[in-house]
């Protein structure tokens, strides 16, 4: 199971020349094509006397997601260089918007595709990569007599708490590595009933406590 995933921790800037063309790289980490889109068209506001504004992206922990754009330049020259680099780099939830000055003479396909190459490259060996872990969100509603050892559990396991409620009853949001959630929640159960794991996995979840996967 892959469960873990590289990306950028904040926006990065690269720049390439060739024979008086300028391309300009930024690449941002994002989460949707919304996002991406969002930056491509910021950028052909702020640069709109430039020629092309070509971009990829790849998104989803498993990479699944992904489009190379060559906003008018000869097909593959672009984009899909641009692509490659962002997977030779192992990344995903990341958008790379390449923007060209033209400075009046062809370059040619293989020039092209090495411009839009190398300023990709640039702006991410420029980037802060980070290492992303994907978890599943598990909500833990129980009564007030179980708080004790439920809290206690959740903070051995030193658990992710992304939500807290309490009213009639408590209510928690956790994360746990997906590749871990087996375990992790048969650790959990032994803590709270106070027994080990083999004991534990004979067990029921004790009366007034429901886990469920969101």
């Amino acid at each position: 199971m892959t469960d873990h995933y590289r990306t950028l921790s904040a926006p990065a800037t690269g720049e390439f020349k060739d024979r008086g063309s300028k391309f300009i790289a930024y690449a941002w980490p994002v989460c949707s094509e919304e996002e991406a889109l969002a930056h491509v068209d910021a950028l052909r506001k702020e640069h709109f006397k430039a020629r092309h504004h070509c971009f990829a992206w790849r998104l989803t922990p498993d990479g699944n997601r992904f489009r190379a754009n060559d906003d008018g330049e000869p097909s593959g020259t672009a984009g899909r260089p641009m692509l490659a680099q962002i997977d030779s780099f192992g990344l995903t939830d990341v958008v790379v918007v390449v923007v060209r000055y033209f400075g009046g003479t062809l370059l040619g396909t293989s020039g092209l595709i090495n411009a839009y190459r190398e300023a990709t490259a640039e702006a991410l060996r420029s980037a802060m990569i980070v290492e992303k872990i994907v978890k599943d969100t598990f909500s833990l509603d129980f009564d007030y007599a179980l708080m004790p050892d439920v809290m206690n559990a959740v903070k051995k396991l030193a658990l992710d708490i992304f939500k807290e409620e309490y009213s009639e009853r408590g209510l928690l949001e956790i994360g746990i590595r997906q590749s871990e959630v087996e375990d992790t929640l048969l650790k959990m159960k032994a803590l709270i009933w106070k027994v080990s794991a083999e004991e534990a996995a004979t067990l029921d979840w004790p009366a007034g406590l429901s886990v469920e996967k969101k």
